[in-house]
């Protein structure tokens, strides 16, 4: 994890309470995993959930299981705040995941996603609107033609798959889909956005 990803993490857990009993999806048993964060030094119980296996680190566990079926691994309403980062687009089935990181959390719990994003840049809008001048705009569209139709993302990188890029919308309104209180960050380029929202009570 980008060190300045690490940084965002812990701001928007310790502005927003994070605490009290933690899951992170897609714990790694290395000191750049979401359980690291400061934010999260006084919390009650830190476990993790891996397609990877069981492992142990810094006073937490990490259970192997997939995220899409928790039912075997967590209770109903278990924790208190609920992390994943970078995790969502190898999934090829991420809503049954986000399905489970809803079902594990309680009332009143916090829940925060990162995911590499889509946007469009101030430098995505000057092109596209020096390709409506007039005259102009016609050499602008044959020099300049694909750099109009794209925009910037992270570049594919299987573990063991990648699947999806989310917008800001995405995020918003079907990652955070059922939440409340919803909190939505795009950082670095290429972007990444990271989500925070709460779980009805």
């Amino acid at each position: 994890m980008h060190a300045r990803e690490f940084e965002a993490f812990d701001r928007i857990c310790r502005e927003r309470g994070a605490g009290g009993d933690v899951l992170e999806v897609g714990a790694t048993p290395d000191d750049s995993t979401l359980l690291c964060l400061p934010a999260l030094a006084r919390a009650r119980s830190r476990v993790g959930v891996d397609l990877a296996g069981d492992a142990e680190h810094a006073g937490f566990r990490i259970v192997g299981a997939n995220a899409n079926a928790l039912g075997a691994v967590f209770a109903d309403a278990s924790f208190d705040t609920v992390l994943a980062n970078s995790l969502l687009e190898h999934d090829p089935r991420f809503w049954l995941t986000l399905a489970e990181i809803r079902r594990v959390a309680r009332p009143g719990a916090l829940v925060v996603l990162g995911v590499p994003g889509y946007l469009s840049t101030a430098a995505d809008r000057r092109w596209t609107r020096a390709a409506r001048i007039p005259l102009a705009g016609a050499l602008v569209r044959r020099w300049a033609g694909t750099r109009l139709a794209t925009t910037g993302t992270l570049v594919v990188h299987n573990h063991p798959g990648d699947y999806y890029r989310f917008s800001a919308q995405a995020v918003r309104e079907v990652l955070l889909d059922g939440l409340v209180a919803r909190e939505v960050v795009t950082h670095m380029l290429p972007p990444r956005i990271i989500g925070s929202a709460v779980k009805p009570s």
